[in-house]
Order: C-alpha cells, then sequence, then structure tokens
C-alpha cells in the first residue's frame, strides 16, 4: 500500500475555532481565553458568536494564564491559546504553580509548532515545549496529526480533569483520518510491518508513512505508529513496535525531552531494542519555509529511511 499525502481542506486553527463554538454552545462555562493572537488561530471570527465566552488579554500571557486560573477555580473550563513558545516558556512558572499545582482544570493550545513557525523565526519557534510540559506532574501532554485528532483531543480535554496541553500547527495538515477514527489509547497503529518500527508525532506522521513505502521498495517492511499522546505515553504501543528489534522516533522537536525520550525511557525500563531519533539537535529555531527548515534539521522522509536502513544492520550484526 503507497501513502498518497493529500493536504486537508480545513485548517487547524478553523478546526480548533470550530471546536471551541461547538463546545460553548452546549456549556455555558466554556471560556476561550487570548493574548492578542485571536487574529493567528481565527477565533477573532467567531468572538462574537462567543460573546461574554471569549476573553482577549492581549499581549500578556501570565496575566492569561492566571486568569485562566482564576475562571478554574469559579468552576469554568478555560481553553487558553497562544504560539507555542509563549504558552509554555514564556509563562512556565504561571502554569506550573497556578494551574498544575493547583490542581485545576484548563486546556493549553499551543500553536505554530516547531519548524511550522517559519518567518516568525528563532524566538517564536519552539523545540522545547513538549519537554517542559512532559516534566509537570499529572498534566497529559497531546500532538495532534491532523484536524479529525485535533478536534477530538479538543473533547478529551473538556472531558478530563486537570491540566491538558496540545501542540499544533496552525494550518492545513495532511489528512490521515476519517470522522469513525477514535483516538483513545494513546496511539495509532498506521501499518503494520516486522522488520523496524518508525513512531512518529505531529507533521512527521505523514512523513514516516512515506519512509515506510520507500523502505518496502527495498524489501524492508516498516511498522509505522502515530505516538499522538507524549503523556501518558502509550507503553503497550512503545513495547510493540520493540519487537521489532529497532526503532526509528521522528519529531518536529528537540529530540531532548519530546517523543524520543518518551519512547527511549520505556525501553531503558522495560524492553531494550536499537533505537535512532530524529528530531532537533543542537540547534535553536531559524526564519524559514518549513520544508527548507525540515531540510536543514533534517527532519525529512530521507533522514528516517537512512537512520532506518542503518539501524537494521545494526541489529543484523548483533544478532
Amino acid at each position: 500500500m503507497t501513502f498518497m499525502p493529500i493536504k486537508e481542506e480545513i485548517e487547524m486553527r478553523k478546526m480548533y475555532a470550530d471546536t471551541l463554538i461547538e463546545l460553548a454552545a452546549k456549556d455555558e462555562k466554556v471560556i476561550a481565553l487570548e493574548a492578542d493572537l485571536s487574529s493567528a488561530i481565527t477565533t477573532s471570527k467567531i468572538k462574537d458568536q462567543l460573546k461574554d465566552q471569549f476573553l482577549n488579554l492581549g499581549i500578556m500571557e501570565a496575566e492569561m494564564i492566571g486568569t485562566a486560573a482564576g475562571l478554574s477555580v469559579t468552576g469554568f473550563k478555560p481553553f487558553v491559546h497562544t504560539f507555542a513558545n509563549f504558552a509554555t516558556r514564556r509563562v512556565y512558572d504561571q502554569v506550573f504553580v497556578s494551574l498544575a499545582y493547583a490542581q485545576l482544570n484548563a486546556v493549553i493550545l499551543g500553536s505554530d509548532a516547531g519548524v511550522t513557525a517559519e518567518h516568525n523565526g528563532g524566538t517564536h519557534m519552539p523545540f522545547e515545549d513538549l519537554s517542559l510540559m512532559r516534566i509537570i506532574p499529572h498534566n497529559k501532554v497531546y500532538e495532534a496529526s491532523d484536524s479529525t485528532m485535533l478536534r477530538h483531543l479538543l473533547h478529551k480535554g473538556y472531558n478530563e480533569k486537570g491540566l491538558t496541553y496540545i501542540r499544533t500547527i496552525r494550518k492545513k495538515a495532511v489528512k490521515l483520518y476519517g470522522e469513525e477514527d477514535t483516538f483513545e489509547t494513546g496511539s495509532k497503529l498506521l501499518r503494520e510491518g516486522n522488520d523496524i518500527a518508525l513512531l512518529a508525532s505531529g507533521i512527521m506522521v505523514s512523513d514516516a508513512l512515506e519512509a515506510a513505502d520507500q523502505l518496502a521498495e527495498e524489501g524492508i517492511e516498516a511498522m509505522v505508529m502515530d505516538m499522538y499522546q507524549l503523556k501518558p505515553i502509550d507503553k503497550e504501543a512503545v513495547l510493540k513496535a520493540a519487537k521489532t528489534g529497532a526503532i526509528v522516533t521522528a519529531e518536529n522537536h528537540n529530540v531532548i525531552g519530546g517523543l524520543g525520550s518518551s519512547v527511549s525511557e520505556v525501553l531503558a525500563e522495560e524492553s531494550p531494542a536499537h533505537l535512532y531519533r530524529v528530531g532537533i539537535r543542537e540547534k535553536f529555531g531559524q526564519v524559514g519555509t518549513t520544508s527548507w527548515l525540515k531540510e536543514d534539521y533534517r527532519i525529512t522522509v530521507e533522514e528516517i529511511v537512512e537512520q532506518a536502513k542503518k539501524l537494521i544492520l545494526k541489529k543484523a550484526n548483533i544478532a
């Protein structure tokens, strides 16, 4: 089976706005909070529909987190959006203390994930947000792969107690899922294979599927999994992948603290296997298009294929 990447018709940011309308219509306690980026995520187009269920705090991200905490204390269900670097790095103490430590309920959407921040450049390019959010006790951490999944994760965050962090791109993703798909276990097995496992998240899932097609042409059968839940990680999925004896993780994030780290932690404790982490290594963000940045940071289909073949050779030499 050959994977044919097709861009979705709906942008991720529009799905966020549409889902907020859906949730707010059924629950007056749902409140959308913005820090002057409502046009970037398109909530500016729904603020008249949301009315009192929409708050723009201006360029005051820490104040927005504090406001979300106050709303949560009084029984509201805040949905907080800003760019991922602001949603984590800039307001980390407020998120940690005011929301997580206080055991309050909130959904934080961090947009412009990794290289998709593009021309906003290095200061706005988050390669560390998953790492920061993973180490907060009891926090749930997700990375949405397409708009169908994003809608589900927003509903999941609404229904669950505690703090939820969802990482996403803003514009169109590659379509992976249909309306019939469900997302309950923390991962999705997209392709079976016994020679090696490719575990990916976010924009790298479609790359992993393309890499599997290329490997198949050389007689290598690669398992592909969408590891959309970073915390808690789906241990059973990682252990299934480990049975192949070799795993490549692929993420639009630093190799420290994100998907690669999550997988390696399970392997170290439960079932050792050869592992290579495709991701950002010791570099800051920079200005560029997504395609150019992926090449520069070596988070590409070609890199996944190359590292997969190296691991298979290593596995064969040790066996």
